[in-house]
C-alpha cells in the first residue's frame, strides 16, 4: 500500500499514554479509499484513517475513537473483506505491527501485521514445520489467526501457542492455546465482543528437513488451480462438510457466471473476480445468487468465509453478514 506524500485534513495526535514523536498518529479524513485496502479492489472512502506499527500506536488509536464516539474497525491486508460502495462512516485502522521473535528454536512470536505467507515461507526455510499451508494465504498473522486459515490439511490452530489481544477499553490480555477453542474457520475471537485487535501470536513449530519441499508442492498445486494474477478475496465460501464449495458451484453451472463486474472465476469456481470496476452491490448479488443456485440444485446452503463490512449509514453497523440486494 502506498504512503501518500501529501495529505489533506490532516490531524497530529501525540499518543495517550506518554508524548513521544514516533509514536505520533497521523489521522487523514475522508482522503482515503477502501478499494486500496482490499485485495478486491472495492469499497469507497472512510471517514477517518491511519496506519499503526506498535502497540502503543495502536491503543492510542482505540482509545482517540472511544474518546470521540468514533466507530472503527482494524484490518491488515483486507483479504478477506468486502468494503462498501459508500465507504465506511468511522476510522479504519491499518495494522502494520510487523516483527517476528524467535523465543526459542521452532518457537516464533510475530506481530499481528506481519505478512503470513512471509512467515510461511521464512519459518520452511529454517526448517520448521507447521506452517507450509501459510506460503499462499494472501493476509496477516492476525487475520490468519482470528480466520483460523488454513490449507493442505494444516490450519493455523494447530501451532498456535498463545495469542496476545488488546479490547475495546486498551486493556491487554495474553490467551494461551489450552484457554482457545478453534474450528474450521473458526476462533474465539469472532465471538469476543470486547475484542478490538489480535496484537501477536506465538507459534510453536517443529523441525523438519522436508518441510520446504512440501511448501514449494503446495505453491504449484496452488498456481495452477487458484488464480492468483486476479483480483479476488480467496475462498468466499466455507467448504460444507463433506463437500467442497469450489466443486458445488462448479456442479451448479456457475464457472464463469457475472454480474456486472462480479464474477465467478473460471480457474476455481469458490474465487470471485472483480473483473471490471466490480462494485460492492455486484458482488453481493453474485454472492447471493450463488448461493441460491447452489441451495436449489443441492439443498446445501453455502457460508461466507469473507466479511461484508457494512458503510452503516444509520442501519445496523456491526453487521458482517452478507445483506441481500
Amino acid at each position: 500500500m502506498h504512503q501518500p506524500t501529501t495529505i489533506t485534513n490532516t490531524y497530529h495526535i501525540h499518543k495517550t499514554l506518554a508524548a513521544a514523536t514516533e509514536n505520533e498518529l497521523q489521522i487523514i479524513r475522508h482522503n482515503k479509499l477502501l478499494s486500496e485496502l482490499s485485495t478486491w479492489g472495492i469499497g469507497g472512502p472512510c471517514n477517518y484513517f491511519v496506519q499503526v506499527s506498535n502497540l502503543t500506536q495502536l491503543i492510542s488509536a482505540v482509545r482517540y475513537c472511544n474518546e470521540h464516539s468514533i466507530r472503527f474497525i482494524i484490518i491488515g491486508k483486507g483479504s478477506n473483506c468486502l468494503f462498501d460502495d459508500h465507504g465506511f462512516d468511522g476510522c479504519v485502522i491499518l495494522n502494520q505491527i510487523g516483527f517476528v521473535e524467535r523465543a526459542q528454536p521452532g518457537v516464533y512470536r510475530v506481530g499481528s501485521g506481519y505478512a503470513f505467507n512471509r512467515l510461511g515461507v521464512h519459518c520452511c526455510n529454517e526448517g520448521y514445520s507447521g506452517l507450509e499451508f501459510a506460503a499462499g494465504i494472501p493476509g496477516t498473522v492476525g487475520g490468519a489467526a482470528y480466520m483460523n486459515a488454513g490449507a493442505n490439511g494444516q490450519e493455523s490452530a494447530d501451532v498456535i501457542d498463545s495469542v496476545e489481544i488488546v479490547t475495546v477499553d486498551g486493556r491487554l490480555k495474553t490467551l494461551n492455546r489450552e484457554e482457545l477453542s478453534f474450528g474450521y474457520r473458526k476462533s474465539p475471537f469472532q465471538d469476543m465482543e470486547d475484542l478490538a485487535a489480535v496484537i501477536a501470536v506465538t507459534f510453536h513449530l517443529i523441525p523438519s528437513v522436508s518441510a520446504k519441499e512440501r511448501q514449494q508442492t503446495n505453491l504449484a498445486k496452488r498456481k495452477m488451480s487458484q488464480p492468483l494474477a486476479q483480483r479476488s478475496a480467496g475462498s468466499v465460501f466455507r467448504n460444507p462438510l463433506g463437500f467442497s464449495a469450489g466443486d458445488l458451484i462448479e456442479k451448479a453451472g456457475l464457472k464463469g457466471f457475472r454480474v456486472g463486474g462480479g464474477k465467478v472465476s473460471e480457474i476455481h469456481a469458490n474465487f470471485f473476480i472483480n473483473s471490471d470496476n466490480c462494485t460492492s452491490r455486484d458482488m453481493l448479488e453474485l454472492i447471493n445468487l450463488v448461493k441460491e443456485k447452489v441451495n436449489v440444485k443441492f439443498g446445501i446452503q453455502l457460508q461466507e468465509e469473507i466479511r461484508y463490512v457494512n458503510a452503516c449509514n444509520g442501519i445496523n453497523c456491526n453487521r458482517y453478514d452478507i445483506p441481500s440486494v
